[in-house]
């Protein structure tokens, strides 16, 4: 006789079903999310004056680093990672990831490395004497980061490495799920499934070292080791360490949602994803390649210029994947029967941001048009139209679509459609100033700047206040719908039999509601 499954809070921290792990990988997401977000209200807040009126100069660097880190390590991580353990091993026919425990410790060490990476803000509100927030920037350049004496550095770096550890052991867990315990043949193998095979992937071979470069840090830091000294060429060594990494990890978190669009766009639009291999095979030519363009974050740094055209010629390349991805997803749209409920609204805006993002992108690889831009908000502005102008959009897409199959129960589709047009004019409106004030030539990390940027600082800070409603909207119709919405009285709550579409995940739901 099996011994009675856990109740409770013990169920929860005790679990090792990749449904529970999923979901508890969502809800830290969306918490670090919530946490991100304000970090980015408060820089917005404090980018209204030319003068470092609000928070001050220390406060704003401080919180542009803890946002870069908390939304890429704390947020979008976790979230894709919480999708792809609910669906993954019901998509490939598994009863569970291949690796149970392994996964539950993958996600047990977040939150030790969350608390870990944001100590210094807790320490700087507690008034802990020589503790602060780091003010590093996310990418953590040495010298700075080597010198400052911060212990909270200390911290953030152990927190980091924890993070990549979990990171690691949930990409090696997909890797296997996917190609060891699958029921299905590799042509049957959904598109949202291959793109966290690959992903998994990216993982095992990019987090290992940043891992290295981290530990090489805390030695230089803490007993006199000498790599990342200015002397011999440290600052950028760590460049090419981080980056090596850092171009990777976009495609870590840009991946999934890409897999995510081109699993639902089809069952909003009527017909088959058009050209499914090519996608695959897109997927895993960006797989390839972004291990080869790191070094186009470093233009500027006085690399030889035959190396440098290596890698112009690498980046250009990368776009022609996610070119094929983009014209597979409207070739499906083209003379569909299209459905615009709140999936495939953000679906849509997801391809329209991937578009400008992608273009925006496409010149930063050009070397003399990044020499011109690089350091300045144009830089950001198209890192923001891609991960939350496409990525954010597409896991919201994922939101709503699996919002039946999570909780059993519908959410409100006008305050969705409310979140879906708030978001759009938020992301549109604010990145495309960030843009513009960059090709003007206006320096990123800049507590400070001149006065004739005010205005256009000021239309951007009010669109990212109607993208952080927006989010309120969106936080109110899930709390709102988990408790009140109308439960699904069908196994198919999105017709897709008859569209022609078999669905595991809601050939499951159907079953789990039978017994």
């Amino acid at each position: 006789m099996s011994a009675e499954r856990p109740t409770g809070v013990r169920r929860w921290l005790t679990t090792v079903n990749h449904r529970d792990i999923g979901l508890l990988y969502l809800l830290f997401g969306t918490g670090a999310g919530l946490l991100g977000a304000l970090d980015a209200m408060m820089l917005r807040t404090d980018a209204l004056s030319p003068r470092p009126g609000v928070w001050g100069a220390a406060t704003y660097d401080a919180l542009f680093t803890t946002h870069g880190l908390t939304m890429l390590f704390l947020f979008a991580g976790p979230v894709v990672f919480g999708v792809g353990n609910y669906l993954v091993p019901i998509l490939v026919g598994a009863d569970e990831m291949a690796f149970p425990r392994v996964n539950a410790v993958a996600f047990w060490v977040l939150p030790p490395a969350a608390l870990l990476m944001r100590a210094g803000i807790v320490a700087d509100v507690l008034g802990v004497p020589g503790v602060g927030p780091p003010a590093v920037g996310w990418t953590m350049y040495p010298p700075l980061s080597a010198e400052m004496p911060n212990p909270d550095i200390d911290l953030l770096l152990l927190g980091l490495h924890l993070s990549g550890l979990g990171t690691v052991m949930s990409g090696i867990n997909f890797v296997v799920t996917v190609v060891a315990c699958r029921e299905v043949s590799w042509a049957e193998l959904d598109i949202f499934s291959w793109t966290m095979l690959v992903t998994g992937g990216l993982v095992v071979f990019a987090f290992p070292m940043l891992g290295s470069a981290l530990v090489m840090l805390l030695l230089d830091r803490n007993f006199g080791t000498t790599f990342f000294t200015t002397p011999g060429g440290g600052p950028l060594l760590w460049q090419h360490l981080f980056w090596f990494f850092g171009h990777p990890e976009v495609y870590i978190l840009v991946l999934p949602p890409m897999g995510i669009l081109s699993y639902v766009i089809p069952r909003f639009a009527g017909r088959k994803l058009f050209g499914f291999e090519f996608v695959v095979y897109s997927t895993l030519a960006i797989g390839v390649l972004s291990f080869g363009v790191w070094s186009h974050h470093m233009f500027t740094t006085g690399l030889d210029p035959r190396i440098q055209a290596s890698f112009m010629a690498v980046t250009l390349a990368i776009a022609v994947p996610s070119a094929v991805k983009t014209f597979n997803w409207m070739a499906t749209l083209w003379n569909g029967r299209v459905r615009l409920e709140a999936p495939m609204l953000f679906c849509v805006g997801a391809i329209a941001n991937f578009v400008v993002g992608g273009v925006t992108g496409v010149f930063l690889a050009a070397i003399p048009v990044d020499r011109l831009l690089h350091g300045t908000y144009y830089v950001v502005g198209h890192f923001h139209f891609m991960l939350v102008g496409m990525s954010a959009f597409a896991l919201f897409a994922a939101c709503y679509y699996w919002f039946p199959l999570l909780t059993g129960r519908w959410y409100d589709p006008r305050l969705a459609e409310l979140h879906f047009w708030l978001s759009a004019v938020g992301v549109v409106g604010a990145f495309t100033v960030l843009v513009l004030l960059g090709m003007d030539g206006l320096p990123r990390r800049m507590a400070t700047y001149p006065p004739r940027f005010a205005p256009l600082q000021m239309v951007a800070t009010v669109c990212a206040y109607v993208l952080g409603i927006a989010q309120l909207v969106w936080l109110w119709n899930v709390a709102r719908s988990l408790s009140r919405g109308d439960r699904v009285e069908t196994d198919d709550p999105w017709n897709l039999r008859e569209l022609g579409f078999r669905s595991r995940e809601w050939e499951w739901f159907a079953e789990r509601r039978e017994s």
